[in-house]
């Protein structure tokens, strides 16, 4: 395995200039591809930082950390109107009414990207590139000593506020499986910082995860695709959009049942305490005493 100051290290380098050609990339031919590679690569720095924190809790990696969180949350809008519209370019056939939402949404959907456009194009990357070599140089004098299980203790509490969230799920409370979500997420991408340090990791675990954060953003998806159609609904008393209502009611359940039956996974992807194994050294070990 590689020593645990070398892969932060390298690790910190490789995403900050993953985000640096991803975002000469989407300045000089934005498209959605362009902005859906730098949003990934905001989210692989924010977790970085995350784990920096744990070592340097130093008020700079908070003030960085925001300057990629409102770029990312800057993005959220556009997102979920693209995640709509492939919806209703999927339906339409069935539900021919669509059109007009669709009509409706395609226009929003330009004036977010030129807002997106412009705030990309808006990243003052020199001045962010000046405050990251600050971080950079507090990295490269890390002591090695515990820096191990101080990295670890950061994943043990990031998972812990995802158990927390996820025993306060309420089936008829979709917004607490979004908080779940959420937590998930920062978990899942700090995962994939820290994997080279972890003893016997099976890289099916990336998919897996990748696989259970969907089945909740199904759920979200189809809870604001709901709320973006009651407000068109009322608008539009003159279309008879009720047909098309139900059958998308009926996604959302079908998204909420889909993952109440298989969110016990979520026990699977960490230890439950820091004092026991990880889940997949104990299926290992299963597995050799069969």
């Amino acid at each position: 395995m590689m020593t645990e100051p070398v892969f932060l290290l390298e690790t910190f380098d490789q995403r900050w200039e993953q985000y640096r050609l991803d975002l000469k990339t989407c300045r000089a031919e934005f498209s959605n591809e362009a902005l859906h590679d730098l949003r990934v690569d905001t989210r692989r720095l924010l977790a970085v930082f995350d784990l920096i924190r744990a070592i340097d809790p130093h008020t700079r990696i908070q003030r960085l950390r925001r300057v990629f969180k409102d770029q990312l949350d800057g993005f959220d809008d556009l997102r979920d109107v693209q995640v709509m519209l492939a919806d209703i370019s999927e339906n339409i056939e069935s539900w021919p009414v669509l059109s007009h939402l669709q009509l409706h949404l395609q226009k929003r959907e330009k004036r977010l990207l030129r807002d997106a456009e412009a705030n990309v194009r808006d990243i003052k990357l020199s001045a962010i590139s000046r405050r990251l070599s600050k971080v950079r140089q507090t990295l490269a004098a890390i002591d090695a000593d515990r820096l191990s299980l101080r990295l670890l203790q950061s994943v043990d509490n990031v998972y812990f506020v995802v158990r927390q969230r996820y025993g306060w799920i309420y089936p008829d409370q979709p917004t607490t499986i979004h908080a779940v979500r959420v937590a998930f997420k920062k978990f899942r991408y700090m995962i994939e910082c820290v994997y080279p340090v972890l003893p016997g990791f099976p890289q099916t675990q990336f998919k897996r995860m990748h696989d259970y954060q969907t089945m909740m953003g199904d759920i979200q998806d189809a809870e604001v695709f709901l709320l973006v159609f009651a407000k068109f609904s009322a608008r539009h008393t003159d279309l008879d959009l009720e047909p098309a209502h139900q059958f998308y009611k009926r996604c959302f359940t079908q998204a909420l049942t889909i993952y109440l039956e298989d969110k016990g996974e979520l026990e699977t992807f960490w230890r439950a305490e820091p004092e026991k194994n990880f889940p997949w050294i104990d299926e290992q070990k299963n597995e050799e005493s069969i």
